[in-house]
């Protein structure tokens, strides 16, 4: 799983600046519509939280509490349901949060593989001690 942690890491910080422009784009658009659309601001908050779980996921790939995990389900998980919520107008959101569906999808997965790694060093401890 460090692998995976530090290629989306690396790959959110590069989708960062795409959804980061393309919302610009979003954003006038609503705006021009006078309709009331927030699928522009929907972006720049997708944009954020993929930025800031693609650093966390850099920053933890060596971790091996639940933490680091945890941690990124919330942030790719409410980047996921926030940008399929709010899409509206802006249908390439639905795609960005195509992808923090996945990273928080791998983060419950690697989650699942740290609860049993750590079953499995503890058993091994207690069998040494013995």
């Amino acid at each position: 799983m460090k692998i995976w942690k530090l290629v989306s890491g690396i790959l959110s910080c590069v989708f960062f600046s795409l959804v980061t422009f393309q919302s610009c784009a979003a954003s006038i658009a609503d705006q021009m519509d006078e309709e009331g659309g927030v699928s522009g601001a929907a972006g720049f908050v997708v944009a954020f939280l993929m930025l800031s779980g693609g650093i966390v996921s850099i920053a933890t790939r060596n971790s091996k509490g639940k933490g680091a995990a945890i941690s990124l389900i919330v942030i790719f998980g409410v980047a996921a349901l926030m940008g399929f919520l709010c899409h509206g107008k802006f249908s390439d959101l639905a795609i960005w949060s195509g992808w923090c569906l996945i990273n928080a999808i791998f983060a419950v997965m690697d989650l699942s593989g740290n609860k049993k790694r750590i079953q499995k060093e503890s058993a091994e401890k207690n069998t040494t001690n013995e």
